[in-house]
Formats: structure tokens, sequence, C-alpha cells
């Protein structure tokens, strides 16, 4: 009977330390990279691979939100000169196609007008009058010295004088308006330097000089506008004055900078968003109007943030680490708490001090072999 009793004992005993032993071992797999790192042989970095990695210290940097948006390149319309015709008449010769770059006073085409004839008729009557004016009135005044006319003849034949000199300016001035021309032929001139970005008008295209529509569209196209909308959850973070940068499908890896001009502070009740204007100087004429465009604007706000650089973070087992280096033979895991990212920076609210120094590059590599 005593001896029943001591075999049960030797086998519960035994059936604990297995027990013990799984428990260990499972406790051990779960541990976190960390910890297992520690407790293996200590890691030393190659001089080979010394020489290749970059290594950067944690800093603070001033929070910026940076907001998508998308939007289209659009005429700078302070810049855009629209061409309506200023009189009636057949249009003869176009001498400018769409896309063709023109100096200011360049003609784009020639109108043959009736109302230009008209304009040169007036002219010539009003150079004859004051031709005639000015033969009479030296005429009484010869009169009036040799006492044949009287000083009221004098006056008038003056005053008749100076009214057909004013009608003269008159024509002047406006056959000047209306280009200038005495043959009964209206030049259309481009009133700027530009790009013709609109053509309207055709050959043997009858016109009116009271219609709504205009020929031509010039524009400069050295800076441009791109409207950018801004959905509701993000108006809070847009300030005029904001910093973005534009990119293109037509050219993928190139950023153009530019600001927010103008917020406008409606919403288009259709899609439900707001408009905001954003000015871009546009070297080489690349951005063209209508282009699709991606704008990133970053908000700064007045509080500060640890930053890393984002190659140096690694995401393993559902959490952020970096390796903080002190010495080739101390290199450490760190877990981090991420709150947000704004292109190459990273900004870490838990895990670092400012002044450690980070791993930023092949930071994998070396985590693997921390962890092998």
């Amino acid at each position: 009977m005593n001896y029943n009793f001591k075999r049960y004992a030797i086998n519960g005993l035994i059936a604990s330390s297995v027990i013990l032993f799984c428990a260990l071992q499972g406790c051990q797999s779960k541990q976190d990279p960390a910890a297992a790192a520690s407790d293996k042989d200590k890691y030393v970095l190659p001089d080979s691979l010394l020489k290749t990695i970059s290594i950067d210290s944690v800093g603070y940097s001033k929070v910026v939100n940076a907001i998508t948006l998308t939007g289209k390149v659009d005429f700078n319309e302070d810049n855009v000169s629209k061409i309506y015709p200023m009189v009636s008449g057949n249009i003869q010769d176009i001498k400018v196609m769409l896309g063709d770059y023109v100096q200011k006073g360049q003609t784009l085409a020639i109108l043959r007008s009736s109302e230009m004839a008209g304009y040169s008729n007036d002219l010539i009557t009003a150079q004859t009058n004051v031709a005639v004016a000015k033969k009479n009135l030296e005429a009484t005044k010869d009169m009036y010295k040799s006492g044949l006319a009287s000083a009221r003849d004098s006056l008038s034949a003056e005053a008749s004088y100076d009214q057909a000199k004013a009608s003269l300016e008159k024509a002047q001035r406006v056959l000047q308006i209306n280009g200038g021309s005495v043959n009964g032929e209206y030049a259309i001139k481009a009133p700027i330097s530009g790009f013709v970005v609109e053509k309207l008008a055709t050959n043997n295209m009858a016109i009116r000089s009271d219609n709504n529509n205009n020929l031509f569209t010039i524009s400069d196209l050295k800076n441009v506008w791109v409207i950018a909308n801004v959905y509701e959850s993000s108006i809070s973070l847009i300030n005029t004055g904001d910093s973005v940068n534009v990119s293109t499908l037509s050219y993928p890896g190139k950023e153009f900078r530019g600001r927010v001009d103008k917020i406008m502070n409606v919403l288009d009740p259709t899609n439900k968003v707001m408009k905001v204007r954003i000015v871009l100087n546009n070297p080489g004429y690349l951005l063209k109007p209508e282009m699709f465009a991606n704008v990133m604007l970053n908000n700064t706000e007045n509080k500060k943030l640890l930053t890393v650089p984002s190659s140096a973070l690694i995401f393993d087992h559902s959490q952020y680490y970096v390796l903080v280096y002190k010495s080739p033979s101390d290199i450490t895991i760190r877990p981090v708490q991420v709150s947000g990212a704004v292109g190459d920076k990273t900004y870490i609210t838990d895990g670092l001090s400012q002044g450690e120094k980070v791993i930023s590059s092949q930071a994998l590599l070396i985590y693997q072999e921390l962890n092998s």
C-alpha cells in the first residue's frame, strides 16, 4: 500500500515538471522582438555595413498636417484677355492657330467691315470740313481788316473752324479705337503677349459687334491657378497662405510649389466641397489648363513632437520599432508610438528621447540580424 502511494507521488511530480517546462517554453515563444534580441548574444555591426548606413538624431519638429486634395489646372484669370469683335463684318484672314504664342499687338485676323468704311468716310468728311472752315476763316479775317465784314462775322467763322477741328479729332479717335484702317478693314490684334488658348473664329465667319461670344482668348501662362476641392472634414485645416505641393499625371515624380491664394467660403451644393485657389509659377509652360492635379497641403500647428526619418521605422507584430544606435555593439530594438507622418518625417509620441540616434537606412536588414 505504501509502495503504490510513493509511485503515484513520483508520477505526479514528473507531470507537474512537464507542465511547468511547457509553460516556460510557450512564454518564450511569445516574447516580443525587443526582448528576444536582448536574450541573444550581442550583435556587432560589421565595419563594411557601418560605412553604408545612415544614422540620424531624434529631434523636435513642428507638427505639420498633410492634407491631400484633388483639383485641376486653370487659367490665371487676372492674366487672361478675351477678345470680342468691336465692329460687324466678315472674317477674311485668320493668322494664328490654337496654341500659338503671340506678341502684344500682333494681328490675329482681318475683318472686312462696312462700319470701318463708314468711319473712314467720316474722317474724310471731317478733314474736308476743316479745310473749308480754315479757308472761310482766313477770308473773313481779310474782309474784317478791309472793313467788309463785321467782328461778329469773324467770330462766327472762327467758331465754325473750331467745330470742324473738333469733329476731325472725334473721327480720328473713333477710327483709331477701331484699328485705324482707312480701307474698310479691321485688324484684330493681341492686347497682351501669350498663348492662344481659345479660338472661336473661322474664315468667312460673319460677326456682329453685339455678339456675346469672344473670338479669341489669350493667356500668358507664366503662372496658373489650381482650383482644388476641400471636403467639410478638412475645412478647418485650410488657411490662406498655406504652402502646397502639386503633382500631375503628366509629370510623375515632379512637384510644383505654390500657395493657397483664396478660399471660396461657400460649399458647392452638388458635391458638398469648398473650392480653394492655388497660385503656381509655371516655368517652361509645363502646366496646361484642364490638367488633373493632386494637391498636398501642409498646415503647421503651434506644437512640436519628436521626429525620426520614416525610413527608420520597422513594422512587425502589429507594432512599430526603431533601432537605437549607441555603438556597433550596442544597438537596441525600441518599440515606439507613431502619431503620423508627413513626407519623409514621422512623428513619435512615446518610446524615444531627444538626442538619441536611430538607424535610418537598411534598418530592416539589421533588425532581422538582431532577431536571428
